[in-house]
């Protein structure tokens, strides 16, 4: 059996569950349309609803849409490709997913809910419907909170195909860091850096699965950056990207700091990268993803006890919140169909949650870690003047060194980890580098 095969029937199997435990018979899961501008119809870039492309790897074909019915095994997928002379159709290639659905192309929608007829009615519709005619159908439910809580929950367990995937998708975005690294130390400013690094892989912007961070400088210590500088400055300091790629619906999200010349800052991402290293030792199944969280604090409060950034110890910095003024965004988060993977806060398949961290309220991941998760592992150290503005009398503070790291912003690494049984974890974005031979 194919992995995509094994990967489909645990898709159904996940699906008929998640039906039969909610009270539905069947789901239509719409993949989304473009939407236009106000006052305008030009339509933005296209999305795919990620529970659609769970299903099939069809990330280009808006108004498509996949009904599944409860113990069938097998999906029914309405293909649509418009006849419109205005604009080229999606070409979907030959593979192993056509030969583990019903295939039906269409032109229109009224192709769709004519085929289903009364099966419309008593399915559960997954999607955007902010369009007509989507919004007009009779459905039984328009994105039922349970029937989305029991399948995010469930797909945070990855599939053998969807590492496979991940595997490749972080092969692409490393091939586009180093291209991005070359750039930056040949005195590119961050446009060109980021043209390059669309280059390297052969994408158009349109493609990434989120904005790319290409900061230089101070521009790192804002943390989703994203204006780009047409022009180099005057002087090459620090580089931070955090960018990625996407293969088959699935999402690498690598971020790396980069030094122009040896000292201070290149000391600084080296004491990070032994932390971030020191931190994927610690991913064992069982324990919780906070807690790790926590691990990160107080290894982010060592490195700024090392460099002289404050006057106490490491446990006092944590203590007394000063480390969440560096370091205010969470570990990491879960990674695959979305950058930021849903059901991070799930602790089960009935929707229980997890309440928001008040002490690390961005934290975005919660649970326990569990064999096949996949989440990113991202310690960062920035200064940001306006989290530091709650200290701004406070002696426990290194000032001058706060002012020393300031023209350089920040640092941040991030890896993507698959986790393993035993702490036998395997770390998708250090072994695509190590493939290409780079780090």
């Amino acid at each position: 059996m194919s992995s995509y095969a094994q990967h489909i029937k645990t898709v159904t199997e996940r699906f008929d569950q998640a039906l039969a435990d909610t009270g539905y018979e069947s789901t239509l899961i719409y993949a989304g349309q473009p939407r236009v501008a106000f006052l305008d119809d030009n339509p933005g870039t296209f999305k795919v609803n990620p529970l659609f492309k769970y299903w099939i790897p069809v990330l280009e074909s808006p108004k498509s849409a996949i009904f599944y019915r409860k113990g069938s095994g097998k999906p029914t997928v309405y293909l649509f490709q418009a006849r419109d002379f205005w604009h080229s159709q999606a070409q979907i290639a030959e593979e192993d997913w056509q030969q583990h659905v019903e295939l039906k192309i269409i032109d229109d929608l009224s192709q769709l809910t004519d085929d289903l007829g009364d099966a419309l009615a008593a399915s559960a519709f997954l999607g955007e419907d902010f369009a007509q005619p989507v919004a007009d159908w009779n459905v039984k439910a328009r994105n039922p909170q349970a029937l989305i809580d029991h399948l995010h929950f469930h797909r945070a367990v990855k599939t053998d195909w969807e590492v496979e995937n991940l595997r490749q998708a972080n092969l692409l975005a490393a091939k586009g860091h180093l291209a991005a690294k070359e750039a930056f130390l040949g005195g590119k400013s961050e446009l060109e850096i980021h043209s390059d690094y669309l280059a390297a892989m052969n994408f158009r912007e349109s493609q990434v699965p989120y904005n790319s961070i290409v900061a230089l400088n101070d521009h790192s210590a804002i943390l989703h950056y994203d204006v780009y500088d047409v022009t180099p400055p005057k002087q090459r300091l620090s580089f931070l990207i955090d960018a990625g790629s996407l293969y088959k619906g699935y999402c690498a999200d690598i971020t790396r700091s980069y030094a122009s010349e040896a000292g201070f800052y290149a000391d600084l991402v080296n004491a990070m990268d032994t932390a971030q290293q020191e931190l994927l030792s610690e991913i064992k199944p069982g324990i919780n993803y906070y807690d790790l969280h926590v691990s990160m604090h107080l290894k982010v409060a060592a490195i700024l006890e090392q460099f002289d950034f404050i006057n106490i110890s490491a446990q006092e910095a944590y203590d007394k919140g000063i480390t969440s003024a560096f370091m205010p965004h969470g570990l990491g988060h879960f990674i695959g169909l979305q950058v930021h993977d849903v059901g991070g806060f799930l602790q089960d398949d009935k929707g229980n949650s997890y309440e928001r961290s008040e002490r690390h309220p961005f934290l975005r991941l919660l649970r326990d870690i569990e064999v096949g998760q996949v989440f990113t592992i991202e310690p960062g150290l920035y200064v940001v003047d306006q989290l530091l503005e709650e200290f701004a009398d406070s002696k426990d503070i290194n000032w001058t060194m706060v002012d020393k790291l300031r023209p350089y912003g920040g640092v941040r690494i991030e890896d993507s980890i698959v986790v393993g049984a035993n702490g036998d974890n395997e770390n998708l974005t250090r072994n695509a580098f190590k493939a290409l031979g780079g780090e």
